[in-house]
């Protein structure tokens, strides 16, 4: 899976954003914290949910199954909004 390439991201400081240009369907921004960023940046390139769970966990100590309950949600909803292509 890859981010769609109608999908541009963005940071600000410590919040990271996700802008929909002309060609996507989703209108809106979407707006997280730095790990939504780091998820996004690894989306950049063809990529798993378990490469990024693997990723992030390597990054954050976090409680079993916190990172993966997460990373899955975030995932979810990106596709949701057409924001992954695969």
């Amino acid at each position: 899976m890859k981010l769609n390439k109608n999908f541009i991201t963005h940071e600000a400081g410590k919040e990271s954003m996700l802008v929909p240009m002309g060609g996507a369907k989703f209108s809106g921004l979407v707006k997280g914290n730095k790990m939504l960023g780091e998820v996004l940046e690894l989306l950049k390139n063809d990529t798993t949910e378990a490469k990024i769970v693997s990723t992030l966990r390597s990054k954050y100590e976090a409680p079993e199954g916190v990172v993966e309950k997460d990373i899955h949600k975030v995932i979810a909803e990106l596709k949701k909004i057409g924001a992954i292509d695969g």
